[in-house]
């Protein structure tokens, strides 16, 4: 079975987030960052990966993100800050060396 990512998504100011599932988190990132993911992401323009979680199949993957959307700010912030302290954008730390998108 093919392994899921949970990915969160934040804006340039870090005040709207966006939790996503896919099966291949490099290539939806990108799709997110041309500004061509979904309706709500591309009106918030939520470009910036902050968060992402690796499950061994999408079911589980799917069943991670729905309890995240479920979760206050406050708890989804928490989960961020857990591994990204400085909130930064993890764009580059999931890009194989020697790849270039832009």
């Amino acid at each position: 079975m093919k392994e899921g990512f949970v990915y969160i998504l934040s804006n340039s100011k870090r005040t709207v987030l966006y939790t996503g599932v896919s099966g291949d988190l490099l290539s939806r990132t990108f799709i997110h960052k041309k500004n061509e993911g979904s309706i709500f992401s591309s009106k918030y323009r939520t470009h910036f990966l902050m968060y992402y979680e690796i499950h061994q199949n999408m079911y589980e993957a799917i069943k991670r993100e729905k309890q995240i959307k479920k979760w206050k700010r406050e708890w989804k912030m928490n989960l961020i800050r857990s591994v990204n302290p400085d909130l930064n954008d993890l764009w580059d730390e999931i890009l194989p060396e020697g790849r270039f998108y832009f």
